[in-house]
């Protein structure tokens, strides 16, 4: 059933970190009531949301609780609870469903269906057991990254592999409740994500390709427009489309994808929610990755992704943030988010800053200004 739902409505958001934050935010600019199902007390959504139901993911009840005062619901991230998601299917007005859910929770299923769909993924193997090793060494080669098929992110849940006895001694520590996947190497020249959005009307557009810079394994910058050729940022929008339409996606998915040497695009993971490399659409784009996210579940026509100015996002970590909080006033025309995370951990994303100009360089000038920042 397509519906609209009007403003004045209960958005449910299941999670409340800073994605869910940053959804409420723009879906109380607009008008709607928010409600988050979220475990704990002192979530950056506290204080955002109008009501918080502090339960654990796979509570039925509070899901059913939620489904009660929603009159839509979405996610902010992608490891809730099978079960509940299906229940809320049932009893609620849940656009997004549990089925994409499904794929993108398992590293193997999601590069199945990837590659059943006819797009191109790094090769890879799974590893059930460590009897599997020596079949997946011989098939991918080295060096190679060992991921578990569930959970895991920002490098945890990951070994890079050089030979047999590290692939052993990796799937020892990692091999547990989940089974793994062995990727192949992808000898890359950059990273991109391409940011699609499909409405519950069909309605489907994509912002503008990101191009983005780990430290650590973790984001560290994402630049906009990415520094690569028009005939990459066709491939990776037309593999986006394909991916929104034969997925059969409502809402966002965040597509994250490799560069070759040689200008091949090719497809690493899938987030079917907002995405840390798309908040530079907050003060890059006309809508933000957000707000159309807004759109799509509520069935409203999707909003422009018309790219104002070159724009650059860097993530600001547990480590910087004091550093950053002493030198506000030297970020000049710099924009400061921050999620109201209550503790500073090591590596932990506590906010970002957004920097603009007529040129990614003059952007990124900007930001290097600010010598406590991330370097």
């Amino acid at each position: 059933m397509k519906q609209v739902i009007n403003p004045g409505s209960t958005i449910g958001i299941i999670g409340g970190g800073q994605l869910g934050r940053m959804l409420a935010i723009a879906a109380r600019q607009m008008g709607y009531k928010i409600v988050v199902l979220e475990p704990s007390e002192n979530s950056p959504c506290q204080g955002v949301a109008d009501e918080m139901i502090t339960a654990s993911y796979d509570d039925q009840l509070a899901a059913k609780k939620l489904a009660q005062l929603a009159d839509v619901i979405t996610y902010e991230f992608e490891n809730i609870d099978k079960n509940t998601a299906q229940l809320l299917t049932e009893i609620a007005y849940f656009p997004q469903g549990y089925e994409l859910l499904g794929i993108t929770q398992h590293r193997l299923r999601e590069k199945e269906a990837i590659t059943a769909i006819g797009v191109e993924v790094a090769p890879y193997k799974a590893i059930a057991s460590i009897n599997d090793c020596q079949d997946a060494a011989r098939e991918i080669g080295f060096p190679a990254v060992l991921k578990t098929c569930q959970g895991g992110y920002d490098g945890k849940g990951q070994a890079v592999v050089h030979n047999e006895t590290d692939l052993l001694q990796a799937t020892r520590q990692l091999l547990g409740e989940t089974e793994l996947v062995l990727e192949g190497w992808v000898p890359f020249s950059c990273e991109l994500s391409v940011i699609v959005t499909r409405s519950t009307k069909g309605e489907t557009k994509t912002f503008p390709a990101a191009e983005n810079v780990h430290v650590n394994n973790i984001l560290h910058q994402s630049i906009v427009p990415a520094r690569v050729s028009d005939a990459v940022l066709e491939q990776a929008e037309k593999i986006a489309l394909k991916l929104a339409d034969e997925l059969g996606l409502v809402g966002i998915l965040a597509i994250e994808m490799f560069v070759t040497e040689d200008g091949k695009v090719l497809v690493n993971e899938l987030a079917p929610r907002p995405h840390n490399s798309g908040h530079y659409t907050i003060e890059g784009c006309e809508t933000s990755q957000f707000e159309q996210q807004i759109r799509a579940i509520c069935g409203w026509p999707l909003g422009s992704t018309n790219f104002h100015q070159a724009t650059v996002m860097e993530n600001i970590l547990g480590q910087h943030i004091e550093d950053v909080l002493h030198s506000v006033e030297k970020l000049g025309e710099v924009k400061l988010h921050l999620y109201g995370k209550k503790e500073a951990k090591q590596n932990r994303k506590m906010g970002h800053l957004t920097a603009t100009g007529v040129t990614v360089d003059v952007a990124l000038e900007k930001l290097q200004r600010i010598p406590e920042r991330m370097c």
